[in-house]
């Protein structure tokens, strides 16, 4: 199989580590590009599309394998297997956390540390107290529209996702990244994405992680942030000043800074500067 056809994989930098970076619905790795150059000056990197996203293979998508994020983990943990030198830290955004979790719990002791940016284990709250953001009618709502008007859709959503309104050119980018991804296939990670809960993964996870929290996000709100942190014994919370759920591309110098602090503590001497 090539591994790099089918995700697009691209491999940087040199170091005693491996941070894979993971995207998140309708992105693709161009969204690393804020926070990718630093982290090559010290590590090596490997940045890669989810099959279905970007310049993936599209041919591989298998709608049966990938009706679950385990079949994104599965792919996930192919690629370190080929592309990992040293410890192993996963770098996932949004969905890509949670499939940064399957992979670990896949890999039994294998990830060194997890870095979550924007994590949601559920998006749809529940009875017993639980918030993920969003009522069940409300994830419906968005499912059927994204069914009935795929473009109207992404241009309605991608300002609410992306946030940073000062600078509206990354609304715009994502916009066109979700009008550039196959329709079909949006819909059904749309539906994977949403409706998923994963709070069985993360309950005990012992992986020392960092969860990278915006301070303001509709998408993931601070409540997922504290509930992730409570049942992730080996987790930090860091609070990142920004509105939207995409700080790696409105508020990269945070996110780096929180994220070096981090692999510093946890890699010990491979992580000072």
């Amino acid at each position: 199989m090539d591994l790099q056809r089918r995700n697009n994989v691209q491999v940087r930098g040199n170091g005693p580590c491996t941070l894979f970076f993971s995207h998140g619905f309708g992105c693709d790795q161009s969204m690393w590009r804020f926070v990718l150059p630093h982290f090559e000056q010290r590590w090596r990197t490997v940045s890669y599309d989810l099959v279905g996203a970007g310049a993936s293979d599209l041919s591989a998508y298998e709608r049966s394998k990938y009706d679950t994020l385990s079949g994104y983990a599965d792919d996930l943990n192919q690629l370190i297997d080929h592309y990992a030198q040293g410890p192993v830290v996963l770098i996932g955004h949004s969905v890509s956390a949670m499939i940064g979790v399957l992979a670990d719990r896949q890999r039994s002791g294998g990830i060194a540390a997890q870095v979550m940016i924007g994590p949601s284990p559920c998006y749809i709250d529940d009875n017993d107290g639980y918030v993920g953001g969003f009522k069940e009618a409300d994830i419906q709502s968005l499912l059927d529209t994204l069914d009935s008007n795929y473009l109207g859709w992404s241009s309605t959503m991608a300002p609410v996702i992306m946030g940073a309104p000062g600078e509206p050119e990354l609304s715009e980018e994502l916009t066109n990244s979700f009008c550039r991804t196959d329709p079909d296939i949006a819909r059904q990670f749309a539906r994977v994405t949403f409706l998923s809960d994963n709070r069985n993964d993360v309950q005990g996870l012992q992986t020392p992680t960092l969860i990278v929290q915006s301070s303001d996000d509709l998408i993931a709100p601070l409540a997922v942030g504290q509930y992730l942190h409570q049942h992730m014994p080996n987790s930090q919370l860091a609070l990142v000043p920004n509105i939207g759920h995409c700080p790696h591309m409105s508020a990269p110098s945070a996110c780096t800074e929180a994220i070096d602090a981090f692999l510093h503590e946890q890699l010990g001497q491979h992580g000072r500067r």
